[in-house]
């Protein structure tokens, strides 16, 4: 199951662990799009199903999850990637707003692990995987939202992690860099270490396959990043508040 699934890396994921042999359950809000991938799917001879769902509807998730496992099977993986940016500085930020990056990025996961955890539990089996950010390490300038929504996406799959210690349900938390997807289209700044969408899904999908606990690419900017995680406050700041990446 993958939400978020309707374009960018939950698109990209779906059709790459479909040619893997997975039979995929895709999540969004956009019809149209989803039906569109189930048919790239079914194309090459995968199986898919599409449910047009809002992962802030808790209660509509829960239903579309039992149609799921009805159509395909118990839910073995669950990829939560669901997730909008949010670009302002901090004088020009709107509660409302910043209310909306928090309840898809980190809500919207909430709903989706709650509604497949119990049943994975049961079976002693599973995977819970949280596409995260990089930018979950540290604040970034005019990116108060999405780095928080980030780093509570972050803190509360570990959190799941220590809970579901031998209980045979795995967790996966994937840190990315920046990635050719439309949520980082357009911008005219800079990215550093820019991956292709293929290129990481390819990282992603090998990360998942091995179980691993956490995995940040690219080595790179992850490397700079951890080294940023100890950086004194005075330095940080000044070297962060010269490179906005969101313009």
């Amino acid at each position: 199951m993958i939400t978020g699934a309707s374009s960018g890396i939950g698109k990209a994921l779906a059709i790459a662990l479909a040619r893997r042999g997975a039979k995929v359950g895709l999540v969004a809000r956009r019809t149209e799009l989803l039906s569109e991938i189930v048919g790239e799917i079914e194309s090459f001879g995968g199986r898919a199903v599409a449910f047009s769902v809002d992962v802030n509807d808790a209660k509509s998730l829960r239903k579309e999850v039992e149609r799921l496992e009805v159509e395909l099977g118990p839910i073995d993986i669950l990829i939560a990637n669901a997730g909008i940016g949010g670009t302002a500085h901090a004088v020009q930020l709107q509660a409302e707003q910043v209310a909306n990056v928090i309840n898809v990025n980190v809500l919207g996961a909430v709903n989706s692990v709650t509604a497949v955890l119990p049943q994975m539990a049961r079976r002693g089996s599973g995977q819970l995987v949280a596409i995260s950010s990089l930018s979950a390490y540290r604040g970034l300038p005019k990116s108060a939202a999405y780095c928080a929504s980030k780093a509570a996406l972050s803190c509360f799959f570990e959190s799941l992690r220590i809970d579901l210690r031998n209980s045979g349900v795995k967790i996966t938390i994937i840190h990315p860099g920046f990635i050719k997807t439309p949520l980082t289209s357009g911008r005219q700044a800079k990215m550093p270490y820019l991956m292709e969408l293929d290129d990481a899904v390819t990282k992603i999908v090998r990360a998942i396959e091995k179980g691993k606990q956490t995995y940040a690419f690219p080595w790179q900017l992850a490397s700079i990043v951890r080294l940023a995680m100890i950086m004194p406050n005075f330095m940080y700041d000044r070297i962060a508040s010269r490179n906005s990446f969101r313009e």
